[in-house]
């Protein structure tokens, strides 16, 4: 008998990359489903804020630490870090967008991905 309950391995990842976030006081984190998304990139995208480009880089740092110290995972690729306005967590099923608060309204990526569900985070 399967455990209904069980979590995917894109949900477990999502949760650390979620308490990466908590741990440098990441700002309005939203959770994006896209499993159910034709043609979707991957299973979830992350999404919060950070007041600075030393916080966006700082949450950005947590969340990588946080995923290798609990599962042992490693992003695929990272993109943004010079600038920090806006840094990428490429996890291929998880990817994190870790944005300084001006660059997120910019982009609207929850706006982008409408049709998906999404769920708010609570601090």
């Amino acid at each position: 008998m399967t455990n209904k309950n069980k979590l995917s391995n894109s949900e477990i990842l999502a949760a650390q990359i979620i308490e990466g976030i908590k741990d440098k006081k990441g700002l309005n984190i939203v959770k994006i489903d896209l499993r159910k998304i034709g043609n979707s990139i991957s299973d979830f995208f992350i999404v919060c804020h950070g007041s600075s480009n030393r916080q966006v880089d700082s949450i950005a740092e947590s969340v990588i630490d946080v995923v290798r110290e609990s599962i042992g995972d490693r992003p695929n690729s990272v993109e943004g870090r010079t600038n920090a306005e806006w840094i990428l967590l490429d996890y291929v099923d998880v990817v994190v967008h870790v944005f300084q608060e001006k660059m997120r309204e910019m982009y609207s990526l929850e706006e982008l991905w409408a049709d998906a569900p999404l769920e708010k985070i609570k601090d």
